[in-house]
């Protein structure tokens, strides 16, 4: 059971017991975290559930497709870092992976 670090907009860190296989934003949304709209509900349609990754985890991410790249440039708050959080499959090789929720835009 891989643990995920989120931290809020407001700055608060929390640690989240997350099951393999669900993804970062239903991890985040199932423990209570409501700033994370996730409005499409994990389509790849929104960017309501954008996080910045810890650069550390990058090489262990999948890749960002196009549609993903496509989302994340309609936010006025991407940076080198921003990932949609619906398509982050949680992994034992994620232990310990820390987010932080991106703005809301």
């Amino acid at each position: 059971m891989p643990k995920l670090i989120v931290t809020t907009r407001e700055g608060e860190t929390r640690d989240i017991d997350a099951a393999d296989g669900l993804t970062v934003m239903e991890a985040i949304r199932d423990n209570g975290i409501d700033e994370l709209l996730a409005l499409c509900g994990g389509c790849c349609s929104c960017a309501t559930c954008h996080v910045y990754v810890d650069a550390e985890f990058a090489d262990k991410l999948p890749a960002l497709s196009e549609d993903e790249d496509d989302l994340l440039d309609s936010s006025d708050h991407r940076n080198a870092t921003s990932r949609l959080s619906c398509q982050l499959p949680l992994t034992a090789e994620m232990d310990g992976l820390k987010v932080t929720i991106a703005p809301e835009d």
